[in-house]
């Protein structure tokens, strides 16, 4: 990008400077002895155009909307419409979840995001004996088409775009999703919205899997031909570093194993018999703002410039869309504290920055109270007003990629690819993600130590747990869920079950449990069998007959 005359020059002349600051420094040390990122890249004095020599403009930037995206999706990003803001939120019954979507999107918020209880992520009934106790603790329990129908009860689906963060049992959620928009007159064609639908991830650093890896690999591309057809709006997967980051990975290794699982899906969806191009524009991601600034900004630059050439190199993706990395991002519950929590709205403040300056289409942004409980709705009304007074009021979303061209950004968005780069190959040596589970546990785990053993030591400075603390109360106004809730949404599920057609449901079951022997997609049998107000566990059950389920190995 520079005159190779005037970068010689310059690099002379720094050389000179970094000399001249050496001594200086003998005589007054820096605060510190090693400048790094959280990824352990070393961070220098200053950054110039000798750090970037050897960019070019048109190949590794490029302008706004054009490829490789380095500096965005759109050509002209917020200045058409700011990302979606998208709380996550769900807990309790449909009913509690219902008023505090309402709520939200009283207050400006812009997207729905559901969360589900664990029992509906890993396939179980709320009247199973492994949900006891677990019944909308952490989500929304979603047993059946009737939940659906009272989550989202004067809530039209033709005005909002919804993301489910669902994983293994996705295919089903969806196909309550589509019967719910057939019952409020919304055809398929019109549904907007996301599921997660990201089972890789499962295996590597979350644990809300069910089925072995090829059986689920087969329900993820049913979705993708489904939807290409069917629900052309729809976002069939939204393939997920968040959680990845969130068990300890560095910022590298999160776009890394994100990307090498995006790979994985693509194949598997080539291998299938779609197209690239048919199905790749409708995939998403999901990525972690995590705390330090400039890294995760320029980790989102380079995660759209790999992605861009993966698609167009690898997989000769000839549609622009394809070639996109649409991303969600959602800032890091890791690095919130249960000490001194009000701390927490300047973390997710800068987080959310982050992503908005690194480009991200939809953000939800973390209450503060979340290191304690679930987010109380005065928590969560800070939260969504942080995002607005990013969006608003401080000027960063009037211009395309406004870090775009600082030395030290590039720099740092060119030395993230290359390490992530290095970890994709290691991976497609091991024959890609499925096969590289192990290995990218270890990794994680690894960088996980790490960054505690930082944080012990005081390598790493955490206000409130290694450096300034003080005396505090516990708050007094967290959220605490009703534990009458499993009895109450056990009775609605015994109710239904009397109230149904049944023998209709045991022919719907049947006719599932027959194609999954098969190559048949399974998606149209979902959608017929919740129509019948078949649940979620019953459907779940029948397969679980049909494939199996995945047992883990510990990773040492």
């Amino acid at each position: 990008m520079f005159d190779q005359e005037m970068v010689s020059s310059l690099q002379a002349k720094k050389e000179k400077w970094q000399a001249k600051l050496d001594t200086q420094n003998q005589k007054r040390p820096e605060r510190q002895t090693d400048f790094t990122t959280d990824t352990g890249i070393k961070i220098k004095t200053t950054y110039t155009p000798v750090e970037v020599a050897e960019l070019g403009y048109e190949k590794d930037l490029g302008l706004p909307g054009e490829y490789p995206y380095t500096r965005g999706v759109q050509p002209n990003m917020y200045r058409g419409r700011l990302w979606t803001m998208r709380q996550y939120a769900g807990f309790g019954t449909a009913e509690e979840t219902n008023k505090r979507f309402r709520y939200l999107l009283e207050q400006g918020q812009t997207g729905l995001s559901i969360a589900f209880d664990l029992p509906t992520q890993i396939g179980y009934d709320s009247d199973h004996s492994l949900a006891q106790g677990e019944v909308g603790k952490v989500g929304v329990a979603i047993d059946s088409l009737l939940d659906m129908e009272t989550l989202f009860e004067k809530i039209p689906l033709d005005k909002v775009s919804t993301s489910m963060t669902i994983n293994s049992p996705a295919a089903i959620l969806l196909a309550m999703y589509i019967a719910l928009g057939e019952k409020q007159g919304v055809s398929p064609d019109i549904l907007n919205g996301t599921i997660q639908n990201d089972i890789l991830k499962e295996y590597v650093a979350r644990g809300t899997y069910i089925f072995p890896v090829g059986s689920s690999m087969r329900l993820i591309t049913d979705v993708f031909a489904y939807c290409a057809k069917n629900v052309p709006r729809w976002n069939t997967i939204s393939i997920s570093g968040y959680h990845i980051r969130e068990a300890g990975s560095t910022a590298v290794q999160e776009i890394a194993f994100t990307l090498a699982n995006g790979i994985a899906y693509v194949k598997a969806a080539i291998d299938a018999g779609l197209d690239v191009d048919e199905f790749g524009p409708r995939l998403s991601f999901f990525f972690n703002a995590h705390l330090n600034f400039f890294e995760e900004v320029a980790k989102y630059r380079a995660a759209r410039k790999l992605w861009a050439k993966i698609m167009k190199e690898r997989f000769g993706a000839k549609n622009p869309r394809s070639q996109m990395l649409r991303f969600h991002t959602q800032t890091a519950g890791c690095t919130l504290t249960a000490q001194q929590p009000d701390v927490n709205i300047m973390r997710v403040a800068f987080q959310a920055l982050s992503a908005a300056l690194g480009g991200t289409q939809s953000l939800h942004t973390n209450s503060k109270d979340e290191a304690l409980a679930l987010p109380s709705e005065h928590a969560v009304l800070i939260a969504l007003r942080t995002q607005q007074v990013v969006g608003y009021e401080i000027g960063v979303a009037d211009t395309v990629d406004p870090l775009g061209g600082s030395f030290f950004v590039e720099a740092l968005t060119n030395e993230i690819e290359q390490k992530a780069q290095e970890y994709i190959e290691k991976i497609d040596e091991l024959g890609g993600a499925p096969e590289a589970l192990a290995f990218m546990q270890k990794e994680i785990q690894q960088s996980a130590y790490q960054y505690q053993q930082d944080i012990e030591s005081s390598r790493k400075t955490v206000i409130g747990v290694n450096k300034f603390l003080i005396a505090e109360e516990l708050p007094q106004d967290l959220l605490k869920v009703d534990p009458a809730v499993g009895e109450k949404q056990i009775a609605r599920l015994k109710k239904l079950k009397a109230e149904r057609d049944n023998a209709i449901v045991e022919v719907a079951l049947k006719e599932i449990r027959q194609a999954a022997q098969t190559k048949e997609n399974l998606v149209p049998l979902f959608v017929e069998a919740v129509k019948n107000y078949a649940t979620l566990g019953e459907i779940c059950g029948v397969l679980r007959e049909v494939f199996g389920e995945h047992q883990q190995q510990p990773i040492f």
